[in-house]
């Protein structure tokens, strides 16, 4: 494939998979936006465009020739509003209007099942209404709203959470359950995952259809919903042990997101468990659809959800995140 790329968030946990899929797909050149290490790119073979995605004589200068560009990077978590709409609107329109300046053929955008929130469907799919609970989920929906009014092929996908191989996020999960127990809310409904090797694929061949374009695709795996049982027994079974399973009352997760939060004050980080996702745990829909993915361009994931979780697992024990 004779085609130049252009990737943000290519040192992240999603981005450095998706940039080994377009090596693997034949892209001749593939150029990765470096704010500061290259990190998982360092040994791969992509032209480096250190600096600012705010740095728009740059973008232009990244941009020229480039045929596709994907849209990974993004700020997931901040203490105030202004921060996430600079990062995840203001920073997006500016790189897809400098994408339509320079006669690109298509974007890729990557936004959130966040945006979805509250909803009366336990499962969503693209009619669902969004009412986005975090701010995270909002300035996602605010982007996805904005480039709207872009005169460029743009095709927009909305991920459950993703796992695999760097992933930090889930890695407490699998931490907990290698210890020998975990945490959980009671009667919590399960949620969709999909494995991040599935995700990468997707992006390539949602940018390759031609079927997606202005459209906006909720993609996640074939089995819709996963409990955490389901998810613990996955892991037990890839380690070889047994964990025990503690069912947090809801009343009790706000709470903990509230201490967790103060407290991350006081050593100056803004951790994982705050208010925003305590709510989004309580209230958010954490399922969704990929039929419209499916008949669309065919997207369907592969990896089981075990075959994920040993992968997974492999790679935390050789790196030594999990011990």
């Amino acid at each position: 494939m004779s085609k130049i790329a252009f990737v943000t968030g290519g040192t992240g946990f999603i981005g450095s998979h998706l940039v080994e899929s377009l090596i693997d797909w034949g892209y001749s050149e593939i150029r990765c936006l470096v704010r500061s290490k290259p990190k998982w790119l360092t040994d791969l073979d992509v032209v480096q465009i250190n600096g600012s995605i705010d740095d728009d004589a740059l973008i232009l200068k990244a941009l020229n020739g480039t045929d596709h560009v994907f849209h990974v990077g993004a700020m997931t978590r901040a203490r105030t509003w202004p921060p996430l709409y600079d990062a995840n609107v203001i920073s997006t329109i500016n790189l897809v209007r400098a994408a339509a300046h320079s006669g690109v053929s298509k974007v890729c955008v990557i936004s959130s099942l966040a945006v979805a929130g509250h909803t009366n469907q336990l499962i969503a799919d693209e009619s669902t209404p969004c009412h986005p609970i975090s701010m995270y989920g909002k300035s996602k929906l605010k982007m996805e709203q904005a480039l709207k009014d872009i005169d460029l092929p743009i095709v927009i996908l909305r991920p459950p959470v993703v796992y695999g191989p760097r992933d930090r996020d889930l890695l407490t999960f699998f931490a907990a359950v290698n210890r020998g127990f975990c945490v959980m809310p009671k009667n919590d409904s399960g949620l969709t995952l999909i494995y991040v090797k599935d995700l990468a694929r997707g992006i390539i061949e949602s940018i390759k259809s031609d079927q997606t374009t202005g459209k906006t695709y909720y993609i996640g795996s074939q089995t819709t919903t996963i409990s955490w049982t389901e998810l613990q027994h996955a892991i037990e079974s890839a380690l070889k042990k047994k964990s025990r399973m503690i069912h947090l009352p809801r009343s009790l997760i706000m709470p903990l997101g509230t201490i967790s939060e103060y407290a991350g004050m006081i050593f100056g980080a803004y951790p994982p468990l705050n208010r925003e996702k305590a709510r989004e745990i309580l209230y958010a829909t954490k399922q969704c659809s990929s039929d419209k993915a499916f008949k669309d361009f065919g997207y369907q994931s592969s990896v089981t959800l075990h075959q994920g979780i040993e992968e997974t697992i492999t790679w935390y024990q050789s790196h030594g995140w999990l011990k």
